[in-house]
């Protein structure tokens, strides 16, 4: 079993359709989740636990050629004001996956960093991955913490890593909990007939990635050795939206309007980011496929068939 993966953070939006796309690839996977996991996917191996100490990983570590990391418990919303959030819910797991990998030389890493939240409001835009990070919310804080112990993990043991900058991701599957995407909560408040709150006037500019397009991204890094030391990559589309374009857009591929209740803004959210994807096109010919008027209609038909 020393082919298969590690996934961490299985039962997740990004989890369960990297898991699927592995398995249907003929990959062996173990799932590590704190959720009740699919039963019929053949060649997974599922782990209903969290892991806290290095201990944890060591007897997966044995077995497998490759740690995928997407395990999150938080948002730049949740980890407002409270620091030590990003320690308990994020870190903790994550250096404790570090000194565990220390003693697995073979194993590579590709992580799931934020490209949203690492940049800030950046000078330029779009943002490449040599752009200074200055992160305004804890949870990007986080992302950049664990960035530089990765980096530091692979020069100190000759180890290989390739940390995954996504824009804000979205797609069928994707959790309607507060904090979690403003396409799923759009979509929530058009079924359950209620307003939605603006943090802002709309505004703010994001760039959205289909969830199809961004594991093909994943598999193409997995498909082959990464290179020594640590690569960064963007995953992003390379088109801006701001907030009232998109809404608009759901109206459309929905039928219905909207109805929003503007706030006053948040300290914690970037007035805009865009992502500069050309690195991730020129190492593995990659780019985003799907636009978004296509997305969000293959997601609102996913949502409209959801209990």
């Amino acid at each position: 079993m020393s082919d298969a993966i590690l996934l961490l953070g299985a039962s997740g939006f990004v989890g369960t359709a990297l898991t699927r796309a592995l398995v249907a690839a003929g990959t062996r996977i173990v799932a590590v989740g704190r959720n009740t996991h699919p039963t019929s996917l053949g060649g997974v191996t599922f782990v209903d636990d969290e892991f806290t100490t290095p201990a944890h990983f060591a007897p997966w570590l044995a077995q497998c050629r490759a740690v995928v990391h997407l395990a999150s418990r938080s948002t730049p919303g949740r980890s407002a004001g409270k620091p030590l959030f990003e320690l308990d819910h994020n870190l903790r797991t994550t250096l404790a996956l570090i000194e565990a990998l220390q003693t697995h030389p073979h194993c590579e890493l590709l992580y799931l960093s934020s490209g949203g939240t690492l940049y800030g409001d950046a000078d330029t835009s779009p943002a490449t991955e040599r752009h200074i990070i200055r992160p305004k919310s804890y949870y990007g804080a986080g992302k950049a913490a664990a960035e530089h112990f990765v980096t530091a993990w692979t020069m100190q043991f000759s180890s290989r890593a390739t940390i995954l900058r996504p824009s804000n991701l979205y797609g069928p599957g994707q959790s309607t909990r507060q904090g979690f995407g403003i396409i799923p909560t759009a979509f929530d408040s058009l079924r359950d007939g209620t307003g939605l709150t603006i943090w802002g006037d709309g505004s703010t500019v994001r760039d959205y990635l289909y969830i199809d397009d961004f594991v093909d991204l994943c598999l193409a890094v997995l498909a082959n050795p990464m290179p020594p030391g640590t690569q960064v990559l963007n995953a992003a589309s390379g088109q801006g939206i701001s907030l009232n374009e998109l809404l608009a857009q759901i109206e459309t591929v929905t039928g219905k309007a909207l109805p929003r209740q503007y706030v006053s803004g948040r300290s914690v959210d970037v007035s805009r980011i865009v992502l500069d994807p050309g690195r991730a096109r020129r190492h593995y010919a990659w780019t985003a496929s799907t636009p978004i008027q296509q997305g969000l209609a293959r997601t609102w038909r996913w949502y409209s068939t959801q209990a």
